[in-house]
């Protein structure tokens, strides 16, 4: 390799991250803000804004109606100017978005300056979106928030701000963009600061900036502007290279979700996943949980060799000195720094269902590669972002943020939120349409619960299997004009063999809600879409699975659903 190029790449790996994303109302400006950065870092092919000048002056020309004038606009695209650029245009890529103007999906853009590298997340302002907004705010190191200069803080504003502080991130600027429509009001651009920096640190930031910005002139962006000369505050880009670097697990305790069993061959048993936080080497002493059982590393496997150690966010894969069982969902961890294993805990959660909270209703809750059943047992409290103030309530609607009690059939193996981001953090998935419909923070163990009261009640499934002999199942029956005829015959089969079991019709909660009970649920259902769902519910859930062969007879099928119980021991 050319050493020129070489040394390009080493000081390009060489520069620290920072994980930006940009946030604010609809229309505030957030695209063109990003567009404009990239702009003028140098982080945009030649073909790209060029393609840009060209959509830029078919749009301008387009809204005079003149035919005229849209052929003068296309003849002047090639020697445009940045003022004429719809820097929006570098960001909104969907159809959908340039022809509405809006943001709808996150967009991750990349720049790179002479310190660092950063990865910018371009996030939509509209109510409807904001679970988008909150997966592009949900790694993220630093929060750009945007504020229309002419309207000033607006409920969304609020919203986002108040979001960003609960996914931790610790610094925040406050970009008042629109100032040159405006004619640079300071009066405005104090007032609205003033307004969202009180916000702002009362949400615990760790720093907050101001800065009066106009993101299509480009004004305090990159460089000072000579229309602001009462703002000493410098530039956006300098703000960004002066933040500390990117936050780390490394110092975290060590945390390993299995994502998945490795078994190429019989000498090799290998369990993959991602380094949720901290480090791991050869010989160290770990636990899986929920198991407890003990073992050693005997290996650290990548795709380009070996390691001696290893640490987040690498993906690895460990070899274990002992046969222990640990599956996807299970959590590897050093012995002396378990995480929680939490029946019951308190959570801070964004609801982004269009149906209210149901209390009564039946949820998922997927944290780290664990997917546990689960129920919120009561909202506790709904913030109220106009006072921050805690209002009582009894669900939660769309964009709605409250804590919330949850409890969970397995546990979860987390940490506090605070503590550790990755381990922290899950989804709330509609038991039924698999829609996620809530995004949670863990708090920790309910507050007004004894330690270990929850744990203690709960029927566990292993104690199921054991009392009654046999594993909770679904067994489904192929579809046939006689596959009810058949469903009763199994159940008065196994039943004189002393199984626990019952026949339902294409009824998934029926189905599971027999599987839970450590019952054989025999279900007969003509669609695919059922059957497919009752997989995947049941996988979720921790029952057996089994799905029957048409060309089997009575006894064959008999013989099948009898070997579960083998299996389960």
């Amino acid at each position: 390799m050319d050493t020129g190029l070489q040394q390009l790449l080493d000081q390009h790996s060489a520069r620290e991250l920072l994980r930006l994303v940009v946030v604010g109302s609809v229309d505030d400006g957030k695209s063109t803000l990003i567009g404009r950065l990239l702009y003028e870092c140098d982080g945009l092919f030649e073909d790209q804004i060029q393609a840009v000048r060209k959509a830029s002056a078919k749009r301008a020309a387009a809204a005079s109606v003149s035919p005229e004038a849209l052929a003068q606009g296309l003849k002047a695209a090639a020697g445009a100017d940045e003022e004429a650029l719809d820097f929006s245009l570098f960001t909104d890529g969907l159809r959908a978005e340039r022809e509405q103007g809006i943001t709808i999906d996150v967009a991750y853009r990349y720049l790179s300056t002479a310190r660092r590298k950063v990865i910018v997340a371009d996030t939509p302002g509209h109510i409807q979106y904001t679970r988008n907004m909150a997966t592009g705010a949900s790694t993220a190191d630093a929060a750009v928030i945007l504020v229309d200069a002419r309207l000033g803080v607006l409920p969304q504003t609020r919203r986002h701000a108040y979001i960003a502080s609960l996914l931790g991130i610790p610094y925040l600027a406050v970009a008042v963009n629109k100032m040159d429509l405006t004619g640079f009001d300071r009066d405005a651009f104090e007032r609205i600061g003033a307004e969202l920096v009180d916000f702002a640190r009362a949400l615990g930031f760790e720093g907050v900036r101001l800065f009066p910005v106009s993101a299509s002139r480009g004004d305090n962006i990159t460089r000072p502007s000579a229309r602001t000369p009462w703002h000493e505050g410098g530039t956006l880009l300098a703000w960004l290279e002066s933040l500390p670097h990117q936050r780390r697990q490394d110092d975290a305790p060590f945390r390993f979700p299995v994502q998945y069993v490795l078994r190429p061959h019989q000498d090799y048993r290998g369990l993959a996943g991602q380094i949720a936080s901290g480090t791991v080497r050869v010989g160290d002493e770990i636990q899986v949980h929920p198991s407890g059982r003990r073992t050693r590393v005997a290996g650290i496997d990548t795709f380009d060799g070996p390691l001696e150690v290893a640490a987040s966010p690498a993906s690895v894969t460990l070899r274990l000195a002992d046969e222990v069982d640990a599956s996807r969902g299970d959590v590897l961890a050093h012995v002396d720094q378990p995480p929680l294993a939490l029946h019951q805990l308190d959570a801070m959660l964004v609801w982004f269902g269009e149906q209210p909270l149901d209390c009564a209703r039946r949820y998922l809750v997927k944290q780290a590669t664990r997917t546990a059943p689960a129920h919120i047992e009561r909202v506790l409290w709904r913030k109220e972002l106009a006072d921050l103030s805690e209002q009582p309530a009894e669900s939660l609607s769309l964009n709605d943020i409250g804590r919330v009690r949850l409890v969970c059939r397995r546990p979860l193996l987390t940490d506090p939120y605070r503590d550790n981001r990755r381990t922290g953090a899950f989804i709330v998935i509609d038991a039924l349409t698999h829609d996620t419909v809530g995004a949670g923070m863990v708090l920790g163990p309910a507050e007004d619960s004894a330690p270990g009261k929850v744990d203690a009640s709960l029927v566990t499934q292993p104690e199921r299997r054991a009392k009654l002999g046999q594993p909770g199942a679904i067994v489904v029956l192929p579809a046939s004009a006689d596959a009810s005829t058949r469903a009763f015959q199994l159940e008065r089969r196994l039943f004189d063999l002393g199984w626990h079991v019952s026949t339902t019709h294409g009824d998934v909660e029926v189905a599971l809600a027999l599987a839970a009970a450590g019952l054989v649920a025999l279900v007969h259902t003509d669609t695919p879409q059922t059957r497919r769902a009752l997989r995947a519910e049941a996988r979720d859930a921790g029952a057996a699975w089994l799905e029957l062969d048409a060309s089997e007879d009575l006894e064959a099928q008999l013989a099948r659903i009898v070997s579960l119980r083998e299996a389960a021991r």
